[in-house]
């Protein structure tokens, strides 16, 4: 049973799609290997207001023109367990890009991040 999740919203210039999805495969590979449960990479398919529902992705993000947004989870254990993980998986990136940084596909600026704790489960 998992019992948190690390959630990410991220714009994605289009052009740089498969830039972003070479990388992410190579994260998922990194994360399950050191432990997590589950890792997903949404792009965005239904972002349409209705009656209920006012504010999207793409205007919590603020979208530019040639942007789509993505959704992406990481499923853990526990925090102390996604902590260690985490620390692992960074250690990895760090020796593998040194002080090379990696070249993200993406503005960090505009990276938005949560820890969250599970509290219902299906």
């Amino acid at each position: 049973m998992a019992n948190y999740v690390d959630g990410f919203v991220i714009a994605i210039p289009k052009k740089n799609t498969a830039k972003y999805k070479k990388m992410a495969r190579e994260a998922a590979e990194v994360w399950k290997r050191y432990g997590a449960l589950d890792y997903k990479e949404c792009i965005i398919d239904d972002a349409k207001p209705n009656k209920f529902v006012t504010l999207t992705f793409p205007k919590l993000i603020q979208t530019k023109t040639g942007e789509t947004v993505w959704f992406s989870f990481i499923v853990y254990k526990s925090k102390q367990n996604r902590d260690a993980i985490n620390k692992k998986v960074m250690a990895y990136f760090d020796k593998k890009y040194g002080k090379n940084k990696m070249d993200m596909p993406f503005d960090m600026k505009r990276f938005v991040y949560g820890g969250f704790k599970v509290e219902v489960e299906g």
